[in-house]
């Protein structure tokens, strides 16, 4: 059954995180609706790599430009059956926009299942949404994680695992594309 998907996106949010979820969830028949604060359908956002070179921290490279495709001021929840959260340095700033933490709490609220990878779980906690509740993250973000009431639950297995709690699957990074995606689907369907 065809499900209707809302992704939320920012300038540098992170190009894998972006795109290949989108490609997949429309692999197995899912309509995804990409919006961005202040963006109409047909703009784009710019893009960014992160990569793990050996640094302490991930290199970041310039990535694609990434399509809007509905605009962000109609979103309707009600429409929607689960929302995707990307990581890269996107949700330093959605995570300030209002609106954006109002379509979290309301996905959650009625506890539609919702998927953020890396730092996508910063909104979630801007959000108020993660009391009670487990998250992985990107470790970075643990604190953000902890401070919002949440659990973190550390990669299991380096960067590619996922975990699920309830409607909520998070992972750390786009490592862990097929955990997250295979649990996220699992949740949805």
């Amino acid at each position: 059954m065809t499900k209707k998907i809302l992704m939320i996106v920012g300038d540098y949010v992170e190009d894998y995180e972006a795109m290949v979820p989108l490609q997949i969830l429309q692999t197995v028949g899912h309509q995804v609706d990409t919006v961005c604060p202040d963006k109409t359908a047909g703009d784009t956002v710019a893009t960014a790599i992160h990569d793990f070179d050996g640094d302490q921290t991930y290199s970041e490279k310039p990535g694609h430009r990434f399509a809007i495709t509905a605009d962000f001021a109609g979103v309707d929840v009600a429409a929607y059956d689960a929302l995707v959260l990307p990581g890269g340095r996107a949700p330093e700033y959605l995570r300030l926009n209002d609106r954006v933490l109002e379509i979290v709490q309301e996905f959650d609220s009625a506890k539609k299942p919702i998927a953020a990878i890396c730092h996508g779980p910063q909104i979630l906690a801007a959000a108020g949404v993660l009391q009670g509740k487990e998250c992985s993250c990107y470790p970075a973000v643990k604190f953000e994680v902890t401070a919002g009431g949440g659990e973190y639950q550390p990669p299991a297995d380096g960067m590619d695992s996922a975990h699920t709690c309830g409607h909520l699957v998070t992972a750390p990074a786009w490592p862990a594309h097929p955990a997250w995606m295979r649990a996220f689907l699992a949740v949805l369907n």
